[in-house]
């Protein structure tokens, strides 16, 4: 009998001898580090598609505001399908201390592959992709990986099976050209003023509504429950009261995170009224069903999440930092005002 399984039989026996209740406690501590190992991670903010020449590789820019390709993009760009010898490859250099990627893995790729290149874009990157944890690299990891292949070629390293996949990073190279010239003209020509305001009246197009919604509960009772938890305030569910930093917490959480912009148009079109102490609307109203509203309970989830995962406000301040980057600055620092205080905040 080998140790592993020694070890493999000793486990099961101690798990066996665990109560119920031991089992329970111990599976509910540990979907509780899963959760709080998610939200630390960066999530995908603009989610996308490059298209280079044949290949299409997956993209993100991340709410820290990394572009990202994925892994899984890259190897099939450069290396089309994920044959079993690649695998092997990738197999052999992990076991012997290496940790490169399917791309970039052969042997005969080693000599041309730097400390630079090891150290920056060749570090993987984990982020969060909806419920997903995915892995990809820093985007200007692509250039480099051609450049490797393309110097192997040059230097006639390469055998003769792969020199199909230097091709491909021929071909992706000249494509990386073509966008590179193109964005040089915008910015020479200023024309790229003109596309961001362009993108821009894209995304307020998709996020606001023309017309102003009807009413609908958005925010989940669980949301304020979290909220009131972790800052210690008393909770009294189905009462509508609400004080005015509950107000503030909601723009900070959950209206600030969306894109540039949005919030600047919905309190434009959604002004303060100092009379009433109050928005005449609910900011959601003014959102879209096919983009707004989705991309605002899944943020309510994701903040109501980390809530649920955090035992004091402060715990909650940084993993909201972590996964939302700036945040929202000093609001956390700031005590709850007087209740009769106004607020020009919107109210859920």
């Amino acid at each position: 009998m080998t140790i592993d399984n020694k070890q493999s039989k000793g486990g099961k026996a101690r798990a066996d001898k665990l109560s119920q209740e031991e089992r329970s406690r111990i599976a509910a501590e540990g979907g509780k580090a899963r959760a709080l190992a998610a939200a630390s991670l960066p999530k995908v903010e603009y989610p996308g598609v490059l298209e280079l020449g044949e290949a299409n590789i997956p993209c993100a820019v991340l709410s820290d505001g990394r572009r990202v390709l994925t892994e899984n993009g890259i190897t099939y760009a450069i290396l089309g399908e994920r044959s079993g010898a690649s695998k092997r490859l990738k197999r052999a250099s992990q076991e012997a201390g290496g940790l490169l990627p399917l791309f970039i893995a052969p042997s005969q790729l080693k000599p041309f592959i730097d400390n630079a290149l090891l150290e920056g874009p060749l570090q993987p990157i984990q982020y969060q992709d909806g419920k997903r944890t995915v892995i990809g690299y820093d985007a200007r990891i692509l250039r480099a990986v051609c450049e490797v292949w393309l110097r192997a070629r040059e230097a006639k390293a390469l055998q003769k099976q792969q020199l199909d996949k230097a091709q491909r990073a021929e071909t992706l190279m000249r494509a990386l050209a073509d966008v590179g010239l193109i964005a040089l003209v915008d910015e020479a020509t200023g024309y790229q003023k003109f596309r961001a305001r362009d993108e821009l009246q894209k995304i307020l197009a998709a996020y606001i509504s023309p017309e102003l919604l009807p009413w609908a509960k958005r925010f989940p009772d669980s949301f304020y429950e979290e909220l009131h938890k972790v800052r210690g305030w008393q909770y009294k569910p189905g009462s509508n009261a609400r004080n005015a930093y509950i107000g503030k917490l909601t723009k900070a959480l959950i209206y600030d995170p969306l894109p540039p912009g949005v919030v600047h148009e919905l309190e434009r079109r959604n002004p303060y009224d100092p009379t009433k102490k109050r928005r005449r609307h609910l900011h959601h109203q003014l959102l879209t069903k096919e983009v707004g509203h989705p991309h605002l309970e899944k943020q309510i989830v994701s903040v109501t999440t980390l809530l649920s995962v955090s035992d004091t406000w402060e715990e909650f301040a940084k993993l909201f930092t972590k996964k939302f980057p700036p945040g929202p600055g000093d609001l956390f620092g700031l005590p709850p005002p007087k209740e009769d205080e106004g607020s020009d905040a919107p109210c859920a």
